[in-house]
Parts: C-alpha cells; structure tokens; sequence
C-alpha cells in the first residue's frame, strides 16, 4: 500500500514538475513594451476600430493589449499576449457564446504557408468566415489555443505572442 502511495505522488510530483521550470528566455514582457500594432495585413491597409462595448469589457483585464482593425473588408482583432493565461479563448467559443451556429472548423494555409484555423459562423441568416492564428516572436505559429497554452506554460515557446482573428463576409 505505501508502495502504491510513493508512485503516485511520484508520478504527480513528475506531471506538475515541469510547470515550475525556470524561463530560459527571460519574463514575459509588460504591456509597455509590446512592439506597434501591424499597419497592414495581407498587403492591405489597416485602419483603427473602436472595440465593442462587448470586447471591451471582456479584454478589460487581458495580460497584454487589443485592438480592433478594418481593411476595407474585412474585421481585425489583434491581441499581444504576454504570459500563458486561460483568458485567451479559441475564437469558435466566443462566436457560440454570442448565439452564432459555429460551422466545423478546418486547419488552412494562407498564401505564405502559414496555418490558420477557420471555420463560418451563422446567426439570423448571415454568413461570416473567421480564421485565428496565434504565433509567437520567432515564428512558430499555433492553430490551437490549448496547444499553444501548454506550450507557453511548459516555456517552450517566449512572449510576447501576436493572435489574429479575422472576420469577413461570406464563406469559403
């Protein structure tokens, strides 16, 4: 019995160990210190949006910064996180919880060959395509919230992490 006992709190103390490891590329930056928000996206011109009411209130205690953009077409949520948090949830959940019907999402490759997770979303008969990336300072891009999450938190990818969520018209 006390066999059983040591295995098990060695087995724990093996699963949680690697969440106290040390940083090898230093803290996580502050909101401050964040690089300027991108001025174009997919060669086109961004312009500055006002948060919703609705954004802003669920961004008021993020740890990093938001903000909201159009080119023309399309709408823009851009967030610099800047540590691990479970605040940062995968854009089909959001959509759900405003009443939208939430189409399967598939994994997809943009023109440069970066992958992005998109999917439509449906409420009151219209259509909009949403895609969301998350990628972090030296290129490594995440489709995945709870894939990137576990990576940030056993240190093996560095804030500050860029996530794009997009929104447009139609589908695809």
């Amino acid at each position: 019995m006390n066999a059983i006992r040591w295995l098990l709190a060695t087995m724990l103390l093996a699963a949680i160990a690697p969440l106290f490891a040390s940083h090898p590329r230093g803290t996580a930056p502050n909101a401050a210190a964040l690089p300027p928000w991108p001025h174009e996206f997919e060669g086109r011109p961004l312009v500055p949006v006002a948060l919703t009411s609705e954004q802003s209130r669920l961004l008021a205690d993020f740890p990093g910064a938001a903000a909201r953009f159009s080119d023309g077409e399309r709408d823009i949520l851009v967030r610099w996180v800047t540590q691990p948090t479970r605040r940062l949830h995968p854009a089909e959940d959001c959509y759900r919880g405003w009443g939208f019907e939430v189409a399967a999402s598939k994994i997809r490759s943009d023109r440069d060959g970066r992958r992005w997770r998109c999917f439509d979303v449906t409420r009151d008969g219209n259509t909009r395509h949403v895609c969301e990336q998350i990628s972090d300072s030296e290129g490594k891009d995440y489709t995945d919230v709870s894939s990137w999450y576990w990576n940030a938190t056993l240190q093996r990818t560095a804030a500050p992490w860029l996530v794009v969520t997009v929104a447009g018209a139609g589908t695809r």
